[in-house]
């Protein structure tokens, strides 16, 4: 890697196009179309588990009443939202469901708008970040810029995150949206489902605290950190270019990392961008396709997060 935390040139052979792919990276479409099968059976038992997990959870919670139990809950809610979020994304590519009603319904309702995302202009900012990364339409520019830089910048950024500073401007920013119609016809479904969400907690558990704790606090804390490292590490310090590998970095899956930060395949997220089309169950597969023709090496890949997270961290000594 060079001291701009981007691959040499050297490093990135032109290994397209080929009998099998094109010259964008993407499989010719006889190739490509076993790729392109959505499991949606898979796909229901996935989002049906995620939803009976936080139900026991907060069921342990609730029928221990230990101040220990709810903090480790506390502790596991923050990889749930990124779950949530990870699912939302795929919802957003039209990926989870075949049927794209179904797809957006559930997307919507069950994922998106329980992590108080609205799925509808998400969905238009991120394929504004697919058809150009770092583009003048590039919507999270402020994950992405700076790095590699001094790691007390980095430092500062994440206790922003871990105290709710980054949350609250989130929040409410959902709060001032119902100052206007637009702004009502997105934000009124999120906080009506937020506070059912409460009000089914409490009434079931018979305590007002397990929603605010066990949901919101999490979201506003937790996963703000979470989202920021693997925002890093999907982005972190690349630059504009045609070519996928010089926009989004190549980390090795380890297994503790897809638990925590990258669930459902969402760390081979070079095979992702370079074809935003193929469902995330068949990520690692593209992946390997992609590592057979040459286009992803060693050289480019990052051996964990950690060492990314280093790398970033590289220009100033903390």
């Amino acid at each position: 890697m060079t001291a701009t935390f981007l691959p040499w040139q050297a490093h990135l052979p032109q290994v397209f196009p080929n009998e099998h792919f094109l010259e964008n990276g993407m499989l010719l479409p006889v190739d490509r179309a076993r790729f392109r099968a959505v499991a949606n059976g898979r796909n229901a038992l996935s989002v049906t588990g995620l939803w009976a997990f936080v139900i026991g959870l907060v069921w342990l919670v609730a029928w221990s009443h230990q101040w220990w139990v709810a903090l480790a809950v506390f502790l596991v809610m923050g990889p749930i939202h990124v779950r949530f979020a990870i699912l939302m994304h795929e919802a957003a590519h039209r990926l989870l469901f075949s049927k794209t009603k179904l797809n957006d319904v559930v997307g919507k309702w069950l994922i998106a708008y329980p992590a108080m995302v609205p799925i509808q202009i998400y969905r238009r900012g991120h394929l504004a970040h697919h058809k150009d990364e770092f583009g003048p339409d590039e919507p999270d520019m402020q994950f992405y810029a700076g790095y590699p830089g001094a790691a007390r910048a980095l430092r500062r950024r994440l206790v922003r995150d871990a105290v709710g500073i980054s949350g609250a401007k989130n929040f409410f920013a959902l709060l001032r949206a119902n100052k206007t119609a637009a702004g009502r016809r997105i934000a009124v479904p999120i906080l009506a489902l937020q506070l059912g969400l409460w009000a089914l907690s409490w009434g079931v558990t018979g305590d007002w605290w397990i929603y605010p704790l066990l949901w919101w606090l999490p979201w506003m804390t937790q996963w703000r950190v979470l989202n920021r490292l693997r925002a890093i590490g999907e982005h972190g310090g690349m630059q504009r270019s045609d070519d996928r590998r010089m926009t989004t970095h190549n980390v090795k899956q380890r297994p503790l990392a897809r638990l925590w930060l990258v669930p459902y395949n969402t760390g081979w997220h070079l095979a992702h961008h370079v074809d935003m089309g193929i469902p995330w169950r068949h990520l690692p597969a593209y992946h390997r396709e992609l590592e057979r023709a040459g286009y992803v090496t060693d050289a480019i890949t990052f051996s964990s997060y950690t060492a990314l997270w280093r790398a970033a961290c590289s220009d100033t000594p903390g």
